[in-house]
């Protein structure tokens, strides 16, 4: 019950599994949500940092009212939860969202609430976490077989064939 009622004061992501760590800061225990992006890796919130913006696009008068857009900023390179391995592959696949120092900036402005726009920059971000922890399998160099290369070799004398039969007669072998 207790930790029901916890991540509902905390505000806790919707579609985001999500976790909750107790932590001893300043001499006193918090409970702490943690973003869980899979069994190994999972994000105190306190490492990201979240900015509401006016959103550009459709929304009528409400677009220049309302600061519904959100700008996310999360630092990958000082996060004590990626290994050196998921950060270097992090930087592929954030490519420009990722900055020199290692923030990596998603903006989120396809919905017209605050909350909608907060759950989908999460959401793309634990995507993006989630694709470079997988480590990608290594390539095994294999020889082609025999019969390859003579179906090679054969293709390539009938494309020389076709080939030579577009040249003037007088020019042919």
């Amino acid at each position: 019950m207790w930790v029901r009622r916890a991540r509902l004061i905390a505000g806790i992501h919707p579609g985001v599994a999500n976790d909750l760590a107790v932590t001893d800061q300043g001499g006193g225990l918090r409970l702490a949500p943690m973003i869980r992006i899979n069994d190994r890796i999972a994000l105190d919130e306190s490492e990201i940092e979240e900015t509401f913006v006016r959103a550009s696009g459709p929304g009528g008068q409400n677009v220049n009212k309302v600061s519904s857009a959100v700008q996310l900023r999360f630092n990958a390179a000082l996060s004590p939860n990626l290994s050196e391995a998921v950060k270097e592959r992090l930087k592929i696949v954030a490519g420009r969202r990722m900055t020199r120092e290692g923030v990596i900036v998603v903006t989120a402005q396809r919905f017209r609430t605050q909350e909608r726009n907060r759950a989908d920059a999460i959401e793309r971000l634990v995507g993006m976490i989630a694709e470079a922890a997988v480590a990608p399998t290594p390539r095994r160099a294999t020889r082609p077989t025999l019969a390859s290369k003579v179906r090679r070799r054969e293709a390539k004398a009938v494309r020389g064939k076709v080939k030579a039969l577009r040249r003037r007669p007088d020019e042919r072998p």
